[in-house]
């Protein structure tokens, strides 16, 4: 990720507030369509594939990074269609649900919202994304635990890592953990969790640390990070509330 934001183009230059208002923006649009509102929400499509695009980051490496989350979300409204049966409308002789409906509305809405925060994250430093949220007013107790969960995350991931491995060279042959090995499993590698946290914080009092992180020296605010917001933030309430399903599909009757 860290390698995706350090690129250079248009997106990658904006001013990081301004991105972050706009993902916020999206998101909310996004989530406001009614559960069956299918064919108003599938244009909503558009504006993180333009950014995709213009940012020079593939969507193919979207879904590769978030290959292990969008299971999860698009399992949110799995289950409706045995809840909600009434018809809608017919496809030839089929029939299809108000829950089937629903379930494909709230899919999109998840793979569509996790689309735009890859998007900011993949154009966005940490360090320039939580200056942005300081400049926001956002309490620093709450930027200094984003920005040590994204730095550090990879640290507890090791030590499972080395964990694991030790786990398996002392059960050779066998797969996975045990369950009767979870709880001294977790236990330990909550233990060594906080050793290395504890370490880790040593170093940064060492190292100046007080109380508050010297976040990146960010550009100011200018006009075109105002017209980009504006502009999307406008684009995104055309796509709300103009039935674009229903223009291009008139103009290709025509």
């Amino acid at each position: 990720m860290d390698e995706l934001a350090a690129r250079r183009s248009p997106i990658h230059r904006l001013h990081p507030a301004a991105k972050l208002l706009t993902t916020i923006a999206y998101i909310l649009i996004t989530l406001s369509f009614d559960k069956y509102d299918l064919s108003g929400i599938v244009p909503m499509v558009l504006w993180p594939v333009l950014m995709f695009q213009i940012s020079g980051v593939e969507v193919r490496t979207c879904f590769y990074k978030l290959r292990i989350v969008l299971p999860l979300v698009m399992a949110v409204g799995l289950f409706n269609p045995f809840f909600d049966r009434d018809i809608l409308f017919h496809i030839g002789s089929l029939g299809v649900s108000g829950g089937v409906v629903s379930m494909i509305t709230l899919m999109l809405k998840g793979v569509f919202c996790l689309m735009a925060s890859f998007l900011l994250m993949a154009t966005t430093k940490i360090d320039s994304l939580c200056a942005a949220l300081r400049k926001l007013h956002v309490p620093a107790i709450l930027v200094s635990l984003l920005q040590l969960t994204y730095r550090y995350v990879g640290v507890m991931t090791e030590e499972l890592a080395v964990m694991t491995e030790a786990y398996h060279l002392r059960a050779p042959g066998q797969k996975g953990i045990h369950i009767s090995a979870w709880g001294s499993f977790l236990g330990q590698l909550l233990l060594r969790s906080m050793d290395r946290a504890q370490e880790l914080y040593s170093s940064m009092l060492l190292r100046g640390y007080h109380d508050h992180f010297h976040y990146a020296d960010i550009d100011r605010f200018s006009i075109k990070d105002a017209l980009y917001m504006a502009g999307c933030i406008l684009f995104f309430l055309v796509l709300r509330y103009a039935d674009i399903a229903q223009l291009v599909g008139g103009l290709f009757v025509r």
